[in-house]
């Protein structure tokens, strides 16, 4: 049978914020066709790739892909045509000449990403291999520890809070299904915790909760106290991660806090406050506590912090070699968030992958906030090996799939599954 790429084609479908994106199939000569669905961020990298949309305001306030769509039918696809479907590299370099932008602007990281991944799902469909032993081979058995979203603010919730995701960690437990009841049951007790004190339950973009609290760090503290009340200790089985994304709230004087009355605050004043938090409470992980283009503020925070915690990089990275490779360089964090649309093609998001592991650092797999049901970045954190994925709250489907599938690995896996946690310490609350 044939393992050359005979067609490849696109629709626009929408995303789990009502946005359209696009689904797309590859299928060889042999008759076999796989797909993958393309996630969107809310809150994006000045530098990620270019995620192309039409502008026509008649339709979906300007965000439709068909023009996206139509690059991978009219321009992807025929240039693909006849190639081994098991050559990603080779594939994926060919769209990014084909582009010949420097952010794939022309055909669009949406249009090039879909197909890259679409590419990967189908070369494991033809070998008959799960994805994640065909992008990893057959050394590819650990599954993630989950990073949880369960109090959502920023970009992402229309409440008091001006970061944006406060998330669990269940580190602690023997495997990734106890793992995922730790982060369960945690989010069910913090639930009736916030409904028995009169705050709203309705969950944001990723499925946390949205409640007006008086401060930022009233977060961190209800979910202690929920961690607790679920029977957990924080720390050691359940711990806290803290994404920011503070260039949402960055400004050319600094940073400010404009949602909880926190004041205009420096990058010193920015890294002192989260030096607080971490002595009060189990945090591990900290993701984006400054802005995007604030180096010598991030170089500070991991000289001060980056002992104690896990720094990881998202907008000042943007999963591109080059800044990772500046960071590594000038020590502006330990770790690195990974997210596949960020860069546009399978082949470039392991060469990041790569780049951090060469240097020590770790790497969290991420979805983003506009998802859809497909799981792929389920199978590719397996496949990585990294041992952490960010994909969600424990509520709404598209974020349901990404654990569902997790189970349905370790569950393949058998005995041959390892979760072992990436933070050696945590303290205890």
């Amino acid at each position: 049978m044939s393992n050359r790429i005979h067609s490849i084609t696109a629709m626009e479908i929408l995303d789990s914020r009502g946005n359209p994106t696009l689904r797309i199939w590859v299928t060889l000569g042999s008759g076999i066709t796989g797909a993958a669905s393309v996630p969107s961020g809310a809150s994006t990298g000045r530098f990620e790739a270019h995620e192309l949309r039409d502008g026509d305001k008649s339709r979906y306030g300007g965000k439709g892909v068909l023009v996206a769509a139509q690059n991978v039918i009219d321009v992807i696809g025929p240039k693909l045509h006849g190639m081994n479907v098991s050559e990603q590299a080779d594939i994926d370099r060919v769209m990014i000449e084909l582009d010949g932008t420097p952010n794939k602007s022309r055909l669009g990281a949406n249009a090039i990403v879909g197909v890259s991944m679409a590419v990967a799902r189908t070369a494991a469909l033809a070998t008959g291999r799960p994805l994640y032993e065909s992008l990893g081979g057959p050394g590819a058995r650990r599954m993630p520890v989950p990073m949880m979203n369960v109090i959502n603010g920023g970009t992402h919730a229309d409440n008091s809070l001006d970061f944006q995701e406060y998330m669990i960690v269940p580190h602690g437990a023997a495997s990734f299904a106890e793992a995922l009841r730790y982060g369960a049951e945690t989010f069910q007790a913090l639930k009736a915790l916030l409904k028995a004190r009169g705050f709203r339950t309705a969950v944001g973009d990723e499925g946390g909760f949205a409640p007006d609290l008086d401060s930022n760090e009233a977060a961190c503290a209800l979910i202690v106290e929920a961690i607790r009340t679920a029977g957990f200790r924080p720390g050691p089985d359940v711990a806290i991660a803290l994404d920011p994304a503070a260039s949402a709230f960055a400004t050319s004087d600094g940073y400010e806090l404009r949602r909880t009355g926190g004041g205009l605050k420096t990058s010193a004043e920015m890294t002192a406050l989260y030096a607080r938090w971490l002595a009060a409470y189990p945090i591990i992980s900290l993701e984006d506590g400054l802005g995007d283009d604030d180096w010598a503020g991030f170089q500070e925070h991991t000289a001060m912090l980056g002992k104690r915690v896990q720094i990881v990089g998202d907008d000042i990275f943007v999963t591109n070699t080059q800044f990772i490779g500046r960071g590594i360089k000038e020590q502006s964090a330990n770790a690195a968030l990974i997210k596949l649309n960020q860069i546009g093609t399978v082949t470039e998001t392991i060469g990041a992958i790569q780049m951090c592991r060469d240097a020590g650092w770790n790497f969290v797999i991420s979805h983003r906030s506009g998802e859809t049901e497909d799981p792929f970045i389920a199978d590719f954190t397996v496949a990585m090996g990294g041992g952490q994925i960010k994909t969600g709250s424990l509520c709404r489907s598209e974020r349901i799939a990404k654990y569902n599938r997790l189970l349905e690995i370790e569950r393949e896996l058998g005995a041959n599954a390892i979760f072992a946690s990436p933070f050696p310490t945590s303290p205890v609350a």
